[in-house]
């Protein structure tokens, strides 16, 4: 459980609607600043349509509908300049897409495009990045390879590193490691770790197993509503639904 329980997130009777489809029914919900918030539950439980709602990117869908309120430090994000929001509020995918640029231009598009264009700065954003996407002593010698030349899961962690050089408050990671092998998941997790003391992240994951290694808090949704949500340990030894217990036992899911 995180010690400082700042709202960084807060979640009123938000539903997500895709024409006749209800991807989502009243969720309320709190985020804390500098938590992972592992989000579980079988396919179409509406995990991922969650995530696209925290940056508006489901905006760019005309079936896409919704009511109730998202606020982050207090500001509903409608009020928000979108592109400002998904500056804020960054998505690590499943699968890593490294632009077809070196390493070092990969983590350097961003900032080059907020006008940031002094050398010097550059590579201190680039080192910064890497370092905190535990990627740096991989590849702090070879950062004019092209970037598809790296593994899947350093390429993920590339990715991560791009997000963080132009500096979110919130990383929200969808399937990150389900591509990867065991010791690049391992990995990535230990970046998780790492990055919830500077940043708040939300991670939805069909491995349950994952979300009982990394998760401070763990909500489980199902066809749309949030059945359950506590403390991860609190979830995973003492489930308060049967519906919670059965799927961490994987009766369904």
């Amino acid at each position: 459980m995180v010690e400082t329980q700042i709202i960084k997130i807060s979640i009123r009777d938000f539903s997500i609607h895709f024409d006749d489809i209800t991807a989502l029914k009243g969720l309320n919900l709190d985020i804390y600043r500098n938590e992972i918030f592992t989000i579980i539950g079988p396919a179409n439980s509406g995990k991922s349509s969650l995530l696209q709602s925290l940056n508006r990117l489901n905006d760019l869908t005309p079936s896409y509908k919704k009511t109730g309120t998202i606020l982050i430090d207090d500001q509903d994000i409608d009020s928000v300049d979108v592109e400002s929001l998904r500056t804020r509020v960054s998505i690590v995918f499943a699968l890593p897409f490294p632009l077809p640029l070196s390493i070092f231009d990969n983590i350097a598009y961003g900032p080059r495009m907020h006008g940031i264009k002094n050398k010097s700065k550059l590579i201190e954003i680039v080192e910064k990045g890497l370092r905190e996407a535990y990627l740096w002593d991989e590849v702090k010698d070879r950062l004019d390879i092209p970037a598809m030349n790296l593994s899947g899961g350093q390429q993920q962690r590339l990715c991560i590193a791009r997000i963080l050089a132009v500096e979110p408050e919130i990383i929200m990671f969808d399937e990150p490691t389900s591509g990867l092998d065991p010791i690049s998941t391992a990995r990535v997790e230990e970046t998780l770790r790492i990055l919830k003391e500077h940043y708040t992240i939300i991670l939805v994951t069909n491995n349950v197993a994952q979300a009982a290694r990394v998760g401070d808090r763990t909500a489980f949704l199902l066809m749309g509503e949030m059945v359950e949500l506590n403390e991860t340990k609190r979830i995973f030894t003492m489930a308060q639904d049967k519906r919670t217990d059965d799927y961490l036992t994987g009766k369904f899911g």
